[in-house]
């Protein structure tokens, strides 16, 4: 049963943040005219990321048996971890930068304000695009399959703890999915196969799901640092990777309407914990 809640909730977020990210795309939302635009996507994810992980993820590892001190400890090892592989994959794309077209990357660089997200598991469309997409594919696969095992810790921690994860995933995905799809409609004039592609690297969350059900369920002693380890990479993403991005001089009005997208963003995720808990 646990796997089976693994699987679904791993390829609603994978492959439905893709279509998500995609019907937003082709309603005109997520652009940078009036409306739902890049800031205020962010400001949902990164509220929902903080919220699950400060909420559910460490209060849940923190009524284990395990130590407080070392709880700590992993959590702070863990958001150096990604730090430091977030640095990597920096100093990787820069290294292949000036291979990529300078047109390719003007064009691409209309979108980056609102769709870069070169954190710890390696997104690779903040450069411009290259032959069929396919580093960019390689590193979200990388990327969903990471996501897919930290969803499953969850999982195997509580089912609605679980379902808050997934849910929070898929916050955070739709607006990095839908830089994907910018990039490679750029290299493509083919639209269905870009959704296509973009799905299936999508699609290696309910493979990182099952990896992670068998590991997790083998080390169920190792369970609390698990979850601190999701908690820690749900941190980094919001506070190095979406909210640096919402730091900027805005009207009094975008303030607000970027701080009331934060609070919902935690309170999505009140909500669904709240449902999960009555079901």
């Amino acid at each position: 049963m646990t796997l089976i809640a693994i699987l679904i909730a791993t390829l609603a977020a994978g492959i439905g943040s893709v279509w998500a990210a995609a019907l937003l795309m082709r309603l005109g939302l997520g652009g940078r005219h009036d409306g739902v635009g890049p800031q205020h996507l962010l400001s949902l994810a990164a509220g929902a990321l903080l919220a699950t992980a400060f909420m559910h993820l460490l209060p849940e590892a923190f009524e284990s048996q395990a130590g407080a001190h070392d709880l700590f400890a992993t959590l702070l090892v863990g958001v150096v971890f990604f730090f430091l592989l977030d640095k990597a994959e920096l100093w990787h794309h820069g290294h292949e930068h000036s291979h990529a077209e300078p047109a390719a990357h003007d064009a691409h660089h209309d979108h980056h304000h609102g769709h870069h997200h070169g954190h710890d598991h390696g997104h690779a469309h903040h450069h411009g695009p290259r032959a069929g997409g396919w580093a960019l594919l390689t590193g979200d696969s990388v990327h969903c399959f990471g996501d897919g095992i930290l969803i499953a810790s969850a999982f195997m921690a509580d089912m609605r703890l679980g379902v808050i994860a997934a849910v929070s995933v898929m916050a955070h995905e739709v607006p990095h999915h839908m830089g994907d799809l910018v990039v490679l409609r750029q290299s493509s004039a083919n639209r269905r196969m870009a959704l296509l592609k973009v799905s299936l690297a999508g699609a290696v969350t309910a493979l990182g799901g099952a990896v992670g059900y068998f590991l997790v369920g083998q080390l169920q002693d190792f369970l609390p640092y698990f979850l601190a380890v999701a908690s820690s990479s749900f941190v980094y993403v919001a506070l190095a990777d979406l909210i640096p991005q919402l730091q900027k001089r805005l009207t009094a009005r975008e303030t607000i309407a970027q701080i009331a997208w934060l609070i919902a963003g935690m309170v999505v995720v009140m909500m669904v914990s709240g449902l999960a808990h009555n079901h």
